[in-house]
């Protein structure tokens, strides 16, 4: 991604029911612009979005729901477990999701931006950010969690879990890592300590992209 090269940018990761929603949720009342990637694969799939159209094209109509929008379960059921039918989805909505997060960046700007991508270890989208800022739980505390929030079996929450990076993997891209093993005020004052190390990095960042004439 190429976006405004002043502006800072971190990429906020994590596993499943890491707490990824509630760091990123704590940064954006303090002020900072906090760009989803989950909330834009939903929009871009809105009825009239021609990704929609693109994936009714190629998988039929019955990934749609009686009022025309994507049934997101259909879509999940279809290519869970078919390697072919991912990758034709994910052809399709990462190009549409990378241009609008691109675009929603650039106009957003501030001093700094956190974009949360939740299978950034599983990719190699890091290098494109000044830095990684990685949720991290140990999977005990995952399992349970994801199994209270979803009403997953054991079974189910398992397979959920390997089927994404590693704990370690993740660890291995972080700049950053916040621990989310306390209650919720611990984790909002860790993301405190880390929005005032930013805005520091920030200022230095702006200064340094600044053309010589400039500064």
């Amino acid at each position: 991604m190429t976006a405004d090269s002043s502006t800072l940018l971190i990429a906020l990761t994590g596993g499943i029911a890491s707490g990824k929603t509630a760091v990123a949720d704590h940064f954006a009342h303090l002020g900072v612009t906090v760009l989803d990637t989950d909330q834009i694969a939903r929009d871009v799939v809105e009825p009239g979005q021609p990704a929609l159209q693109a994936l009714v094209d190629i998988f039929g109509t019955d990934i749609l729901q009686p009022d025309g929008r994507l049934d997101r379960a259909a879509m999940r059921q279809r290519v869970f477990n078919d390697p072919s039918q991912r990758r034709a989805l994910e052809a399709i909505m990462h190009p549409a999701i990378n241009s609008t997060l691109l675009s929603r960046s650039q106009l957003a700007g501030g001093e700094y931006q956190i974009h949360v991508i939740p299978l950034l270890a599983e990719g190699s989208r890091a290098k494109e950010y000044d830095r990684v800022l990685v949720v991290d739980v140990d999977e005990t505390t995952q399992l349970s969690r994801l199994m209270s929030r979803d009403g997953s079996s054991s079974e189910l929450a398992r397979k959920i879990i390997a089927s994404q990076a590693t704990r370690e993997q993740r660890l291995a891209i972080a700049d950053d890592v916040i621990r989310n093993d306390g209650t919720l005020e611990e984790l909002q004052q860790r993301v405190e300590l880390l929005h005032r190390r930013y805005l520091e990095l920030a200022r230095a960042h702006r200064q340094d992209s600044l053309a010589p004439d400039e500064q």
